[in-house]
C-alpha cells in the first residue's frame, strides 16, 4: 500500500509501515511544517493513504469535502509510538482491504470506516 504518514503521526510509524513492506512517504521526513491543505494534496496527488493524528482533516474531507485517496485518522489516549504502531497492525491485519477511498477513525478500542458523501 502507499501511505503518507503526517508529521504528527511521527517518523516511527513511517518507518514501521516501510518495515512492513509498504511505500511510505514521510511528512516528518520530507516536508515538514507543511500546511494541511498541503498535506492533504500531496497524499492525493500521489495516491497515498494519509495516516494522521490531525482531526482537521475530517473537517477537510467532509465540510469543505476535499478530495482524497483514505485518511486514517488516529484518535488514541496513548500517543506513544507504540500505541500508534499497534492499532495501525491491528487496522492493517482487520481491514488493509477497506482502505483505499476510506475515511477511517481509529481508537485502541474502535475502527470506524465511513466514506464521505458524494
Amino acid at each position: 500500500m502507499r501511505f503518507l504518514v503526517d508529521e504528527c503521526t511521527g517518523p516511527a510509524v513511517a518507518r514501521w509501515l516501510r518495515e512492513q513492506g509498504h511505500d511510505v512517504v514521510s511528512v516528518y521526513e520530507q516536508a515538514r511544517a507543511s500546511p494541511d491543505d498541503i498535506v492533504i494534496q500531496m497524499a492525493n496527488d500521489e495516491a497515498r493513504i494519509l495516516v494522521t493524528n490531525d482531526k482537521d482533516f475530517g473537517e477537510k474531507v467532509f465540510r469543505s469535502k476535499r478530495s482524497h485517496c483514505g485518511v486514517v485518522l488516529l484518535r488514541l489516549n496513548d500517543e506513544r509510538p507504540c500505541s500508534k504502531i499497534q492499532v495501525i497492525s491491528r487496522l492493517l491485519g482487520l481491514y488493509a482491504d477497506r482502505l483505499q477511498g476510506s475515511f477511517i477513525v481509529v481508537s485502541e478500542h474502535r475502527i470506524k470506516i465511513g466514506k464521505p458523501r458524494q
